[in-house]
């Protein structure tokens, strides 16, 4: 007899249907599995096996062939565990009943009990397109299931309850939708902008990278706060809207990384340690491509600490997916293109001792290993951080004094407000921050008065910037004069922004 249900592949953040095709007839005892599959889905053959065994149900002793439609699209992965099995049910007679729209997903363990899958998000957003509104998933990814409105999801704990849903012989509920801000509320971050003391000036360009949506490098001594300061940039960030949040959760299924929340509901804040190699970074794979550390922060902050010590082909790799905000990564298995619209955030110190330039501190190194230092990083680079500040050592008595720092909260309201300008700013445009402004926008919305002009042209000519500098001076300049809530750029917003590629690597 044949059976035909769906299930849905991966290829990369979309899902692709596959129909589980079996037939069992009468010849020599085998069992088939074909239609381009991978290793994993090759032995789902045995788990399927005793899962069907020892969930009291018959496995058929009989020439069993089982096809992954369309055959020319790569199966990867343990999702069709379950798919297979009541394929085979139905094929041998042992389960009547209506599959035609229902999607199946699910790892079989060889007790029959139903393990979560990675990926179920992408793969409900894409089926739900399709026209799928009804599924069977596992009882662990009934959180991650749980977003998604408009479609029946049952998330079963073993091979039995799926036969008894579909059989009806036992009433099982759909998930039940749960709240996006419920998911908001009940999360918080561990760092806050009163807790750094002092750094006045690195505080401000915090405020006004992620105002604009801008990159920031943080040069400065050991010890400074550098890294407390960018694992703050995520408390003073615009709450992610639901959209959002669906968009970052989508990358992380994929990578099997969400927490049993089952969705990410706080901006992604990823530090790759500098051993990281361009595939952790951009991902990929043997054969699939898979997301790295650029896509998983995806409207959050990627953090790099100590910059130089990242290799010169790791931090090139950086280049594209900064001006794009997306990268495309190709392997055997084919192209994918993974979303990149992150906010990157790089510390380094100033020297190989690190106390170059410091007000309270003697830097022992030579202008030579200075240089050498310094030219690990790619001046095409650091053409694409925005704003470069110098992060110094505070004395004493700023860490133990009682003055009040303001709050994340606080900043986070200027920030809001900013934002709120580009928006309507940008409403007929493809971006919605400054950062992301072409040079026909520049024209457009940053007209310069003959004085900011003239600062502009000083500070190209002394500090020797690239056509892209001038641009992203003028950019954050734009940022400045919206944090003020001026339609014009004024020579303090110039100078402001120009005092940002004065220092940090440049120093």
């Amino acid at each position: 007899m044949l059976s035909k249900i769906t299930s849905f592949a991966l290829c990369g953040l979309e899902g692709v249907p596959v129909e589980v095709e079996t037939d069992i007839c009468k010849g020599m005892v085998s069992f088939d599995l074909v239609g381009l599959p991978d290793a994993a889905v090759k032995e789902s053959k045995e788990r399927v096996r005793s899962a069907v065994k020892n969930s009291a149900l018959r496995f058929p002793v009989n020439k069993i062939t089982i096809n992954l439609a369309p055959a020319d699209v790569k199966k990867e992965g343990s999702q069709f565990d379950l798919p297979i099995a009541v394929s085979i049910l139905i094929a041998s007679d042992q389960l009547t009943a209506a599959t035609g729209n229902t999607v199946f997903l699910g790892e079989l363990a060889l007790d029959g009990a139903l393990r979560p899958v990675a990926g179920l998000l992408p793969i409900l957003i894409s089926a739900k397109a399709k026209g799928f509104t009804r599924f069977i998933v596992p009882a662990a990814n009934a959180n991650e299931a749980s977003y998604i409105e408009g479609l029946e999801v049952f998330a079963l704990k073993n091979l039995k309850e799926v036969v008894d849903c579909l059989t009806g012989a036992q009433e099982f509920s759909p998930v039940s939708q749960r709240s996006f801000k419920a998911a908001v509320s009940s999360q918080k971050y561990n760092s806050d902008l009163s807790l750094v003391r002092g750094q006045k000036v690195a505080k401000r360009a915090l405020e006004v990278a992620v105002a604009g949506g801008h990159n920031i490098l943080l040069a400065g001594p050991p010890g400074t706060g550098k890294t407390m300061l960018a694992r703050c940039i995520p408390t003073i960030m615009p709450d992610m809207t639901f959209e959002e949040a669906l968009e970052v959760t989508k990358i992380h299924s994929v990578a099997g990384t969400l927490t049993e929340e089952g969705i990410v509901s706080l901006r992604p804040f990823r530090t790759p340690h500098h051993t990281s190699t361009v595939v952790a970074l951009c991902g990929g794979g043997n054969s699939k491509a898979h997301p790295g550390e650029i896509s998983m922060a995806h409207k959050g902050v990627l953090f790099l600490d100590e910059l130089p010590e990242y290799t010169r082909r790791t931090l090139e790799s950086l280049r594209q997916p900064l001006e794009d905000r997306v990268i495309t990564v190709a392997r055997a298995g084919g192209a994918v293109t993974f979303p990149a619209d992150f906010m990157l955030c790089a510390s380094m110190n100033p020297c190989p001792c690190g106390n170059y330039g410091s007000a309270y501190l003697s830097c022992t190194c030579t202008p030579a290993q200075i240089q050498r230092y310094k030219s690990k990083i790619s001046g095409p680079l650091l053409d694409r951080i925005d704003l470069q500040v110098e992060v110094d050592g505070i004395k004493y008595d700023d860490l133990t004094g009682d003055g009040n720092e303001e709050t994340s909260a606080e900043v986070k309201k200027r920030i809001e407000k900013a934002r709120a300008v580009q928006r309507i700013r940008f409403e007929d445009e493809p971006n919605s921050l400054n950062s992301g402004m072409g040079e026909k926008q520049i024209k457009k919305y940053c007209k310069l008065s003959p004085e900011c002009e003239d600062i502009l042209r000083a500070a190209f000519e002394t500090l020797r910037l690239s056509a892209r500098a001038r641009s992203r001076i003028i950019k954050v300049a734009r940022t400045i004069a919206d944090l003020d809530f001026s339609a014009d750029i004024l020579p303090e917003h110039i100078l402001e922004a120009a005092s940002y590629r004065s220092c940090g690597a440049d120093s």
